[in-house]
Formats: structure tokens, sequence, C-alpha cells
């Protein structure tokens, strides 16, 4: 029988990829849009702590565990920016063409060797609002900035994120390998290692 999680996103990109990867541990996932469940503001300073922050907001709001992902690009140039804010790097009405021409207007002649980064995805798992030993688990995708955008898939930064070791963009990957390669697949493969010991 499959135990019932809420994910507490309202993107239906993202639940349909925790979806597919977290069927095989016989977990339902559930979007918290399901509970009609308000997203929780997002106030933290760091990935974990607004990741902690929308986990604990779906427990309590729907009673049930519940999974956070908090996830973003971090630029070397650029001290670690965008960072939490790469959702809105933009500004207000932030949409992912204008977060991609921003960064790009701020690299304006940094050079390729000078445009290292990564995408960071850190999970929360939390069996209720008051745990006090959440599940944390990171994964990183090393890569830099190129200086135009490449490819059509994905989604976010995808387009400007070159992967050395496919000689291409996130956006021209494959979805499959995408989904084994990424921050979000490796923080996946790290929580599913993690999970059974969360339970009695």
């Amino acid at each position: 029988m499959s135990r019932r999680i809420v994910l507490a996103s309202s993107n239906p990109g993202k639940l349909k990829e925790f979806q597919q990867l977290l069927a095989h541990a016989k977990l339902e996932v559930l979007p918290q849009s399901q509970f009609d469940v308000v997203d929780a503001e997002e106030t933290g300073l760091s990935f974990v702590e607004n990741a902690i922050i929308k986990a604990r907001n779906a427990c309590q709001s729907t009673g049930l565990p519940a999974l956070a992902d908090d996830s973003g690009i971090e630029v070397d140039a650029l001290n670690g920016r965008p960072g939490i804010y790469s959702a809105r790097f933009s500004g207000p009405g932030a949409t992912n063409e204008r977060n991609n021409a921003a960064l790009l207007e701020a690299l304006k002649g940094v050079p390729d060797a000078e445009r290292t980064a990564r995408y960071q995805c850190v999970l929360v798992y939390m069996r209720h609002a008051q745990d006090p030993t959440p599940l944390i688990c990171q994964g990183s995708w090393e890569g830099r900035i190129l200086n135009a955008s490449r490819g059509d898939g994905g989604f976010g930064y995808d387009p400007l994120f070159y992967v050395p070791t496919h000689e291409c963009s996130a956006a021209e990957l494959g979805k499959d390998e995408k989904g084994r390669i990424s921050h979000r697949a490796l923080a996946l493969s790290a929580l599913l290692h993690a999970l059974p010991r969360t339970e009695p």
C-alpha cells in the first residue's frame, strides 16, 4: 500500500516530476492544491530554511507528511546570486525569459572561464508539523552560464546552463538523461535512500 505525502508546491511540472521519481518508493504524491493549501511566504535566507517553511505549512494544513523542494542557481561571479531569489531574479512579474535576460545582463563582459555556476536543490521531508528532525537532502549540479540561450527543453535557466560532461545546455538534454543527472535527481536519490529510516 502506498504512503500518502503532500508536495508543498503549486508547480504542476514539479508535481509530475516528483510523482514519476517517487512512484517506485510506494509513495502517493498529492499536490497541496488538492487540499486548498495556500503557498507559504518564503521568508528564509537559505534554500534549507525556505524548504522547511513550505513543508511545515503543508503539514499544518493537511495533517499529512509533506515534501518540499527549494532550488535555484548560484553563479560564482555574482557571489552566489540569484540563489534563493532565482525564480524572481528579474523582479515583480518575473518570467523564465526575463530571468534569463537579467542573468545575461548581469554577466555581460564576464569571460567564459569565470561564468561557473551550479544548480542547487534542497528537499525537506517532514512527518508532521512539529517534526523535530526533518529529513534534509541536497543535490548540486555543476556547470557554467552560456552567452546565449541554447535548446528549448526544460525550464528556468536550463537554456543558459552549460553541462560540461555532455557538452550541451540543460535545455538540450533529453528528459530521461536530465532526470538522471540533475540537482533534483541527485537530491531525490538521497531522499529515497534515507526515507525508510524515517519511518518506524
